[in-house]
């Protein structure tokens, strides 16, 4: 998701044919958010110019041929043509940030009735087209499809994410993974780096391989950086403290409430964040939603 990813790539030498070249990915800055100024545009057409003729979608090749980016033809709008294109990019950015992080229920999005948890995959399945199949004792259930491609669902995901698979959404228990974002607490309000918050994560967490809570910056859609090592907590991390019935209390913000050091994760002031929970190998309590997550409640660092 987003950038900065650490890395030290030693790229000298060249692998000869059929040889392997390893490039070390470890303390080097790696920016992969796309620019939101004009250079966007130039960006997209040094990838045009690169890749061969046929390596593109026509489609959207036919768009970008309309606003002067193709291949083999050098790219110099006018001015008229350049302030229409440095509004795109903004009214473009604005539009696929307000998707990802306020989702109208009309989207179909929200997991749990009147909850903050959501999952953009659920109207469209990974090709944004149709839902999963229902998994049942008989059988396999298609879906109904209305043909239409979910654009909105699609946004919302490849906005903060890179990556997709079958396997993030289907009904299958045991098998492949979960995952539920929020963006606002339980009062409805953006979560703030600067306030505390407590998530209550009930017995039996429906996961048979693992699970975490991994927390990302609203702006880079990065893991959010912090003086911790890693801005996340789950059943591998080897600290997490239960309590006596089973369940689990994760707390968020810029100090650890007095004796959770174990169970928190830190936020910076100033910069929004929303957490993602990843279920590995969920089980049917997730899909059932017999199983449920807490909403994001504000905190008070003292009060336990």
């Amino acid at each position: 998701m987003g950038s900065f990813l650490a890395g030290r790539a030693p790229l000298a030498g060249v692998a000869k044919p059929g040889e392997t070249r390893f490039v070390d990915a470890v303390h080097l800055a790696i920016n992969t958010i796309m620019p939101n100024d004009f250079s966007y545009w130039e960006t997209i057409d040094e990838l045009v110019q690169q890749e061969p003729a046929g390596a593109g979608d026509p489609e959207i090749l036919g768009q970008l041929a309309a606003v002067g980016i193709r291949k083999g033809h050098r790219f110099a709008p006018d001015q008229r043509l350049r302030e229409i294109l440095e509004e795109a990019v903004a009214v473009g950015n604005a539009t696929a940030r307000t998707l990802s992080f306020a989702p109208r229920e009309s989207e179909g999005f929200t997991y749990y009735p009147g909850s903050a948890w959501f999952n953009m995959l659920w109207p469209g399945g990974y090709e944004f087209l149709t839902p999963p199949p229902e998994i049942t004792a008989e059988g396999v259930r298609q879906s109904p499809s209305d043909g239409a491609r979910k654009l909105n669902s699609r946004i919302t995901f490849f906005y903060p994410a890179t990556g997709i698979t079958p396997a993030m959404c289907m009904r299958l228990t045991g098998i492949g993974s979960q995952y539920l974002m929020a963006s606002k607490d339980a009062n409805g309000e953006y979560l703030d780096g600067a306030r505390s918050y407590r998530l209550h994560l009930p017995p039996d967490i429906p996961e048979s391989r693992f699970w975490s809570v991994m927390v990302y910056d609203r702006q880079t859609r990065s893991m959010l950086q912090t003086d911790q090592p890693f801005p996340s907590l789950g059943s591998q991390s080897g600290t997490v403290e239960q309590n006596p019935d089973g369940s689990t209390g994760l707390y968020f913000g810029p100090q650890a409430p007095p004796g959770q050091q174990h169970n928190w994760i830190q936020t910076i002031p100033g910069r929004g964040w929303f957490p993602i929970l990843r279920l590995y190998s969920p089980l049917q309590p997730f899909f059932d939603k017999s199983w449920q997550p807490s909403e994001l409640e504000p905190h008070n660092p003292g009060s336990d």
